[in-house]
């Protein structure tokens, strides 16, 4: 008995997981400025991004847990908020570092959500056209 009660619980957690946001891949089109706590600037490359975070292309890591000021144009929205640095992973040329976001207006928020959307939309619409 132990063991049938165990499994649902299990799976009660596991449906009351909320869903995972859905992720762009930028490919690093869109360049980001990141300001650091002692104010200097860092540009990178947004190589994925979703609502609740991404992964970035940078010349050198910054440190894991570091929070700075991530600013970047997408569509037509300006997006503004902070993150916290992730675990960097060397790539061929540079390094990938994962970020989230820890701080984002609803404003920034909702016009990021929008933006993602449209790009998905964009990329359903030239399949099925086949570009």
């Amino acid at each position: 008995m132990a063991e049938a009660s165990d499994s649902l619980r299990e799976e009660s957690t596991v449906e009351s997981k909320p869903d995972r946001p859905f992720r762009v891949k930028l490919r690093g089109s869109v360049l980001a400025l990141l300001r650091l706590p002692n104010r200097r600037e860092v540009r990178a490359a947004i190589h994925q991004l979703s609502t609740t975070g991404g992964v970035i292309h940078l010349e050198k890591p910054l440190d894991e847990k570091i929070e700075v000021e991530m600013i970047f144009h997408v569509d037509r929205a300006t997006i503004r908020g902070k993150v916290q640095m992730l675990f960097p992973m060397w790539a061929t040329q540079g390094w990938m570092q994962p970020f989230r976001f820890t701080d984002i207006s609803e404003v920034s928020l909702d016009a990021l959500q929008s933006s993602l959307r449209s790009f998905v939309g964009e990329a359903v619409q030239a399949a099925a056209s086949g570009r």
